[in-house]
């Protein structure tokens, strides 16, 4: 299946079968670069998938990578980068569907010496409040459109990477991608840079039931907390827990500025205001939680609702199409 110059590796998980990512890897095979891409399909097992059919022709490579069952995606991410071959790697999502030209785009803006190059980020199912609130706590920062330029972080699980700055981190990838601003945050104290490119556009599908988001903002606070808070002294970690009621405050200043520049949905923002402050509650009590007592078992229960996405979608929503 070797078609040319390998660029690219893609690293897609499935805790199950095909059918779960069949979504995203045909968003994949349209690029119009795939021949320069790996798709690294990291699962429970090869055997476990199920049929293709020949969703997987057309690609530079594919890449079959078994980890047993997924209890961590951070894990499984980490596996998909050592046994990737390209000199980039991009972590994608099986509810995230990469727009045309978006692989093109990446790979333009990796030949400047930048270590991370993420997308601009939209919404897969604009229906509802709900999404809209749990999209823009995640992804404010780089909501489509917005403008090219380096960045203090990217969105986590949809950016790229030089694989070699990855794999200096060895036996701790795992936990530095646990909370991929940790990670980021470090590449930068390290000197490297991040860019943000607008012309990667990527669609993702966001929770939208009332109540599926309530553990997922929590244990998303507590794990990014726990993940930060790595290897910090009591004192430091006693201090950011008591700060912690702060936090929603702050978060939801910077996203209300976010929604007010240019090219924002009109009249978007006070209608998602009370469930947005409600989800920066309780990713505020997660990381308070977090920085107390650490991670407990959020990266379990987060692993658990990353997959499947239609569990949390309204009804009208299970059977749309990403607008990708």
């Amino acid at each position: 299946m070797d078609n040319g110059t390998l660029e690219l590796s893609v690293i897609v998980m499935t805790p199950d079968t095909y059918a779960t990512i069949r979504r995203t890897v045909r968003r994949l095979k349209a690029q119009d670069v795939r021949h320069l891409i790996e798709v690294v399909i990291v699962a429970p097992s090869a055997q476990g998938l199920g049929e293709h059919d020949n969703d997987l022709q057309g690609f530079h490579s594919v890449r079959f990578v078994e980890v047993g069952s997924i209890t961590s995606t951070a894990a499984a991410r980490a596996a998909g980068v050592c046994a990737a071959s390209a000199p980039i790697v991009a972590f994608v999502e099986d509810h995230s569907f990469p727009a045309n030209g978006w692989a093109k785009a990446l790979l333009e803006a990796h030949r400047e010496p930048w270590a991370a190059v993420g997308p601009a980020i939209a919404n897969a199912n604009p229906r509802t409040l709900i999404s809209w609130a749990n999209l823009a706590i995640e992804y404010s920062e780089w909501l489509d459109p917005c403008p090219s330029g380096t960045v203090d972080h990217l969105p986590g699980h949809n950016a790229s990477y030089k694989r070699a700055h990855l794999l200096e981190y060895g036996d701790r990838l795992e936990a530095m991608i646990e909370a991929e601003s940790v990670l980021q945050w470090d590449l930068r104290a390290r000197g490297h840079r991040l860019y943000l490119e607008s012309t990667a556009r990527t669609f993702h599908q966001n929770f939208s039931t009332p109540l599926s988001w309530v553990p997922l903002r929590f244990h998303a606070g507590r794990l990014f907390a726990s993940a930060r808070a790595r290897g910090w002294p009591a004192w430091r970690r006693a201090f950011y827990a008591m700060c912690a009621p702060a936090i929603p405050l702050v978060r939801c200043v910077r996203i209300v500025r976010e929604l007010r520049k240019p090219g924002r949905r009109r009249g978007l923002l006070p209608r998602i205001l009370p469930a947005l402050t409600a989800g920066l509650v309780l990713d505020g009590l997660g990381e308070m939680v977090g920085y107390a007592t650490g991670g407990g078992g959020a990266m379990k229960r987060l692993s658990d609702m990353e997959f499947h996405r239609e569990r949390y979608l309204r009804k009208e929503e299970q059977r749309g199409r990403a607008l990708a």
